[in-house]
């Protein structure tokens, strides 16, 4: 039998089910919160400002990740600010401040290398898709076979982040993948079902494949699934492509978002002319 909700457990769920926040979101947000309770011992109700210092302090201390310290700020102005209506207390919560890094992104001969290093045809054709088109984990894995409009050459992305959906370009050869790969394994509903065929495969199982890819290519990088679609960006803005249509395919809200790229895109850097080759210098200094 699952175990009872607590009345205020489910007034924050039913809180973020009214700002139809992802399931994925909802689940983190609630895990939050729950760590917060369980580090006091008390009901989070019970808690307040101080008690949300020393927790940030405490998580801190353990060297959490940015996204993660992240993630538990975000829940806990969420829980006090909407589910308790206490207005106050989340301007209060202390914002970390995200550390500038570049993402990593291989080269167009690694992405080849790292795809044939995947052994499975389910997840290499996963992973080729997610970089094709530019997708985030759940966005690839949550597509359907009605999903690939191979009429209009189109791939509609359907409750991306934030719930929004987006269409993005149908690469012809990885039509011609995909048709394979559907020819191979016949999966419905989902492109890429789990060891259940009506659910999706597990973003762990491909994270996995990633892992063991790396190593067998040889690549020396941290590759993950979103590695894939950061190096989808910085090549396609290294070919020219317009920085909004970019903005676009992968359904960034801000174009800031997007412009963060054009600090990794390389290629481009390397081709752009230094105001030094403008003049008249010799090669070596006169003796």
């Amino acid at each position: 039998m699952a175990a009872t909700l607590s009345p205020l457990r489910q007034r924050m769920i039913e809180d973020m089910a009214i700002r139809n926040l992802s399931a994925g979101t909802q689940r983190s947000y609630v895990s939050a919160v729950s760590r917060f309770a369980r580090y006091f011992g008390r009901s989070p109700d019970k808690l307040g400002p101080e008690e949300i210092r020393a927790f940030e302090i405490h998580l801190v201390s353990r060297r959490l990740s940015w996204a993660g310290i992240n993630q538990t700020v975000c829940a806990l102005r969420f829980f006090y600010g909407v589910t308790l209506g206490r207005g106050d207390i989340p301007e209060r919560i202390a914002q970390p401040r995200r550390p500038k890094t570049l993402p990593v992104v291989l080269s167009p001969d690694e992405v080849v290398r790292f795809l044939q290093a995947v052994s499975s045809v389910k997840h290499r054709t996963a992973l080729t898709t997610a970089y094709a088109a530019g997708l985030r984990a759940a966005e690839t894995l949550g597509l359907t076979i009605g999903d690939i409009d191979s009429a209009r050459m189109l791939i509609h992305v359907r409750k991306g982040k934030g719930g929004k959906d987006r269409y993005v370009m149908l690469s012809p050869q990885l039509l011609e993948i995909l048709r394979s790969y559907w020819r191979l394994t016949r999966p419905r509903p989902f492109l890429f079902p789990g060891r259940r065929f009506d659910r999706p495969l597990s973003p762990g199982v491909l994270s996995a494949a990633c892992r063991v890819a790396a190593l067998a290519a040889d690549i020396d990088k941290h590759i993950t699934l979103h590695t894939l679609r950061h190096s989808f960006a910085t090549h396609l803005l290294e070919s020219g492509t317009d920085i909004r249509v970019i903005q676009v395919l992968l359904g960034h809200s801000s174009l800031s978002t997007t412009a963060g790229y054009a600090q990794v895109a390389t290629d481009m850097i390397s081709k752009t002319i230094s105001p030094f080759d403008r003049l008249s210098l010799a090669a070596a200094p006169p003796d």
